[in-house]
């Protein structure tokens, strides 16, 4: 499943390790949440939203496969 994480994050240029050391969450974590096998917490995903100046929701970080 291609996320709208690992969508935007691909569109942006920006590498999984760059953004794990950004907002502070380890590489394997995070890539598991960008594939959807682990839910992001509010605040790590609020983190990410920020990072990407909320060009991606907290809800569609948490809740990928609810996206429409």
């Amino acid at each position: 499943m291609l996320t709208p994480l690992r969508k935007l994050r691909e569109q942006q240029k920006v590498t999984i390790n760059e953004l794990s050391q950004a907002v502070g969450i380890d590489v394997g974590n995070l890539s598991r949440i960008e594939r959807g096998l682990q839910r992001a917490s509010f605040e790590r995903a609020q983190r990410i939203a920020d990072f990407f100046s909320k060009k991606i929701s907290v809800m569609e970080i948490i809740y990928p496969e609810h996206r429409q």
